[in-house]
Order: structure tokens, then C-alpha cells, then sequence
């Protein structure tokens, strides 16, 4: 367990830190009201999760490396690239209702979340 906890650790750090790097460059690139460095960001962790998924199991990944690179690397890069995967695994399951679901929701709530989230601050400031 400990073990595991690192190598997700180490690749959260790298995501993370990956993250802001293309941010960054992104915004430095090109300035627009568009959030294009986050856009960037997330369909690019996609792309990396969706590759690293769709590798087989015990084929060219040992299950170190993989969690090193999807949950801590992608999930530090982006949480979104992990909402994306999850999704695409209940839609291969066959599981619509419940993708539904996961999609509305988490997107619906998320957002109310931040809303609620921004209204506490400001009732704690004043």
C-alpha cells in the first residue's frame, strides 16, 4: 500500500507540475478569453489516459507503471482526463443510465459545488 501511495505520489508531482508548464505556455502562446491552456491540458490528458487504457494488461505496462502513469501522472495532470476514462468504461460496460447520470451529475454538481464553494468565501470575508 505505502509503495503504491508513492508511485502515485511521484506522478501526481510530475502531473501537476507538468499541468502548470503547459498552462503556462499555452497562455503565452496565444491570449484569449477562451481557458485554452485547462482545454489543452485536458484533452491531452485524454488522449495520454485513453492511450494508457486501451494498452492490455500485462502487455508493455507492468501495473506499477501504469498506476504511475494514469492515476498518479494523468490524475495529477488532470482529473478530467480520470472523469473521461470512467466514463468510457461505463459506456463499454453497456451502463448508460448510470454514465448519464455520472456525466449530468458530475458536471451539474461540480459547477454548483464551485458556486457554493465562492458564496461561503464570501460570507466568510464579511
Amino acid at each position: 500500500m505505502l509503495k503504491d501511495f508513492l508511485l502515485v505520489g511521484l506522478g501526481s508531482f510530475l502531473g501537476g507540475g507538468s499541468r502548470l508548464l503547459v498552462s503556462r505556455l499555452m497562455s503565452q502562446w496565444m491570449t484569449t478569453p477562451f481557458p485554452l491552456g485547462t482545454f489543452a491540458v485536458n484533452v491531452l490528458g485524454c488522449l495520454l489516459i485513453g492511450f494508457l487504457s486501451g494498452l492490455p494488461s500485462g502487455g508493455a505496462l507492468s501495473p506499477a507503471s501504469r498506476l504511475v502513469l494514469t492515476t498518479g501522472f494523468c490524475g495529477g495532470f488532470t482529473t478530467f482526463s480520470t472523469f473521461m476514462n470512467e466514463g468510457a468504461a461505463l459506456l463499454k460496460d453497456g451502463n448508460m443510465p448510470v454514465l448519464a447520470a455520472y456525466i449530468v451529475g458530475s458536471l451539474a454538481v461540480g459547477f454548483l459545488a464551485v458556486l457554493g464553494g465562492q458564496l461561503l468565501a464570501e460570507f466568510v470575508r464579511s
